[in-house]
């Protein structure tokens, strides 16, 4: 008995659930997204989205909870968005953007530019005596995790210093440096 997969999810005024030949499409105010769907039953009823399974298979189990849990992070994506926090600690670490184009400069001996998807929009914040933040944001909770994880995998936090790119809120697991 899947205890996620069984909840219902609650779709808010603004926002359209389709379902036709195995794929859901959600449309809101802030974008479109769809999901290809297989080995359960995805079903609108009274303004809440719901997922069933016809047996007790592992597969059918296992996909049950995954695809509400996906149609869920779609309503809530074109309705409210995702957004992620990434900041930058080290001395010199700077942050800045054009457009959808990030320069980054992150101790390496040349900055990197890394284009991202027009469905994120970036933004950096920098005040003095703080480290540099980067705001990223979209409808799509998976496309904004992916570009978050591909800008810490240039610099991951450190267990001693703490120096690299963390998110914010995250508690990093500190080390002991070398005792005389």
């Amino acid at each position: 008995m899947s205890r996620i997969g069984n909840n219902p999810v609650a779709i808010p005024e603004g926002v359209t659930v389709d379902v036709k030949d195995n794929v859901v499409t959600v449309k809101g105010k802030l974008g479109e997204l769809t999901q290809n769907y297989d080995s359960v039953e995805i079903k609108v009823e009274d303004g809440n989205v719901m997922v069933a399974r016809s047996s007790d298979s592992k597969d059918q189990k296992a996909k049950h909870g995954l695809y509400r849990s996906l149609m869920n992070n779609m309503v809530e994506g074109v309705s409210n968005g995702w957004t992620k926090q990434l900041e930058l600690v080290g001395v010199g670490y700077r942050a800045s953007n054009q457009g959808q184009k990030l320069d980054l400069a992150l101790g390496f001996s040349h900055n990197i530019v890394l284009n991202i998807a027009d469905e994120v929009k970036v933004e950096t914040v920098s005040e003095k005596g703080k480290n540099p933040i980067i705001k990223l944001t979209s409808f799509d909770k998976q496309l904004v995790g992916q570009v978050a994880a591909k800008i810490r995998g240039f610099r991951p936090p450190e267990p001693y210093k703490g120096k690299g790119v963390k998110f914010v809120g995250e508690v990093l697991r500190r080390k002991a440096g070398k005792s005389a």
